[in-house]
């Protein structure tokens, strides 16, 4: 399993200023920074995102290429790494206040750490708050409130097989 740093402090909260000027000039939103080490590797991934799109090939490859001769010249990791730049995917994780908010009002997935009363080490439903503890309102219309202690992730749900099939039909 990936050792993560997702914190604001430390080689992301470093990055972040060298790499929010690039993405933004570029028209799309730096969603998140992670220095894991994967095996021997270390990684730097840069997490891309746009709104009005997806994020492409191209886009991944314009940051990368931008960021790179940045990132040597400021030098703010000590160590060898590999630069990756992706999108954050369909099932992106939600980690900080910017993303819950991005998010409230839309279908998120609730991962636990143990099952609740019911067995399920998962509920989803749509989030309407995350301040005083991650609160969702479930398709049966209930409202539940989960200690963030109790969560282990939070993630968007992928709306797009609901959309592919409303317009097959």
């Amino acid at each position: 399993m990936a050792k993560q740093n997702a914190a604001p402090g430390g080689i992301a909260g470093a990055v972040a200023p060298l790499a929010e000027p690039i993405t933004e000039a570029l028209g799309l939103m730096l969603w998140d920074i992670r220095f894991v080490k994967e095996g021997a590797t270390c990684i730097l991934r840069v997490v891309i995102d746009r709104e009005d799109a997806p994020v492409s090939i191209n886009d991944c490859v314009a940051v990368s290429r931008q960021l790179s001769p940045v990132l040597d010249e400021a030098d703010p990791i000590p160590q060898s790494y590999c630069l990756e730049v992706t999108s954050p995917g369909a099932d992106r994780e939600l980690t900080r206040d910017e993303h819950y908010a991005y998010y409230e009002g839309y279908p998120v997935t609730l991962k636990l750490y143990r099952p609740d009363e019911n067995g399920q080490k998962e509920v989803v439903g749509l989030l309407t708050g995350w301040e005083d503890g991650f609160t969702i309102e479930t398709e049966e219309g209930d409202t539940l409130t989960l200690d963030k202690k109790a969560v282990a992730a939070v993630h968007a749900v992928d709306q797009w097989e609901e959309a592919d099939e409303a317009d097959s039909e």
